[in-house]
């Protein structure tokens, strides 16, 4: 082997390592940590009602918390009537939020289901949501929604 053969491989090495750190950083800036993270399942049901009703969301109601039958939170805006699905957990979420808001969206007899979460969801999760009309509200969206009003506080 020679030196400009060692030296491109290095260089090719070096371009390698720096191309799995920028992935690892625009992973950790994507998912930095954020106040929502830190709750508890109840707390975040709370928290997220708190944002409804800053955004002129009406009758908005924190279900209770075993036996809600798929639903978190009702809520209505503008005639139209919701079931909350609120899920804070430390994975993606899965098709089985959207089948839980489903069944609470009828059960209730809401005209649309939401599934609020601070993480993101999975392919099959979206294409269960898209094919059952359910709406998804990620991380971004709910992080956007509290931005928009900072007088949100932690429970």
């Amino acid at each position: 082997m020679n030196k400009e053969h060692i030296i491109a491989c290095l260089i090719g090495a070096a371009i390698v390592l720096v191309a799995v750190l920028i992935v690892h950083i625009v992973k950790k800036i994507r998912m930095k940590p954020l106040p929502m993270d830190e709750m508890e399942g109840h707390d975040f049901e709370y928290y997220c009602a708190d944002i409804l009703k800053a955004h002129g969301f009406l009758e908005v109601e924190v279900t209770k918390g075993s036996g809600d039958f798929g639903a978190d939170i009702l809520a209505e805006k503008d005639g139209v009537t919701y079931a909350v699905q609120c899920k804070c957990y430390d994975k993606p979420i899965g098709v089985k939020a959207v089948q839980e808001i489903y069944a609470g969206r009828d059960y209730y007899d809401r005209m649309v289901g939401v599934v609020m979460t601070n993480q993101y969801f999975t392919q099959p999760a979206v294409e269960l949501a898209q094919k059952l009309n359910i709406m998804l509200w990620d991380r971004g969206y709910v992080d956007a929604m509290a931005d928009e009003d900072k007088k949100y506080s932690l429970r």
